[in-house]
């Protein structure tokens, strides 16, 4: 092997190792750029699920649950487009404002892509994960809506919203520090609905369903009454995308 031979290899070789640590460092950067959700521990507990104002939400049963992880807030379109390089919501004057117009599907989606650049096991909370967050976990007060029992104080709602979805975070907290449980957006939880489920569900750690024709979703949003931002509220999917968010829970 002569001379030129040699050096055209070392040349290849020396781009090849470029090559591949260009890639990694790409790779690094993208890793290190996602601005992953701020999770909230939430302890596990026994709390009753349910209310007295809906059918589907009776009876009144005793729910123990693990405990979990919960975003403090609703997913917003900011960390969608960092993670999945779309705008679903369509919106570009408020960035901080949650995503919207996304189904259950699309979510498990975004789910998967964000747990393989994180390393970590989002998913979506079970609907009594949900409500128990709601109502505080531990620390409830046993408010109606999501930290208080005014919901002007912590909802977004038709009476106060201007029929416009805000900034996550603008309203009070509840007793887990927990933003925008009610109103603002509904939020997709990850059981199928069942209308009489509550009858038959498990105590420990329910998962909802085997199946069904829908999902759930909790919360209230921006347009809607405030009733519908209780913290017992309850509904599958009956309407447009427009008003539907999500947040993130993770498992220990």
């Amino acid at each position: 092997m002569n001379y030129i031979s040699i050096a055209v290899l070392l040349v290849t070789a020396a781009a090849t190792q470029w090559q591949s640590n260009s890639k990694l460092s790409e790779n690094a950067t993208a890793v290190e750029d996602i601005s992953e959700p701020d999770m909230v521990t939430v302890q596990g507990g026994r709390f009753a699920m349910g209310g007295n104002e809906n059918d589907n939400e009776k009876p009144i049963h005793t729910v123990t649950l693990s405990s979990f992880k919960l975003a403090k807030y609703e997913t917003t379109l900011a960390q969608w487009q960092q993670v999945m390089g779309s705008n679903p919501s369509g919106r570009t004057d408020c960035m901080d404002c949650p995503v919207t117009a996304v189904g259950w599907d699309d979510i498990q989606a975004f789910i998967t892509k964000l747990n393989t650049l994180s390393g970590k096991h989002y998913r979506l909370p079970t609907e009594a994960e949900w409500e128990y967050a709601a109502k505080g976990g531990t620390k409830s007060k046993g408010f109606a809506y999501a930290g208080s029992n005014d919901a002007n104080a912590v909802a977004w709602t038709f009476a106060n919203s201007g029929s416009t979805i805000h900034p996550v975070g603008q309203k009070q907290a509840n007793e887990l520090s927990l933003y925008d449980m009610s109103g603002n957006v509904f939020e997709w939880c990850n059981d199928w609905y069942d209308e009489t489920y509550y009858v038959k569900s498990p105590e420990h750690d329910p998962k909802g369903p085997a199946t069904g024709p829908h999902r759930v979703f909790r919360g209230g949003n921006r347009s809607s009454e405030p009733a519908k931002s209780r913290v017992a509220y309850r509904n599958p999917f009956r309407l447009g995308y427009a008003n539907l968010g999500f947040r993130l829970a993770s498992s220990f």
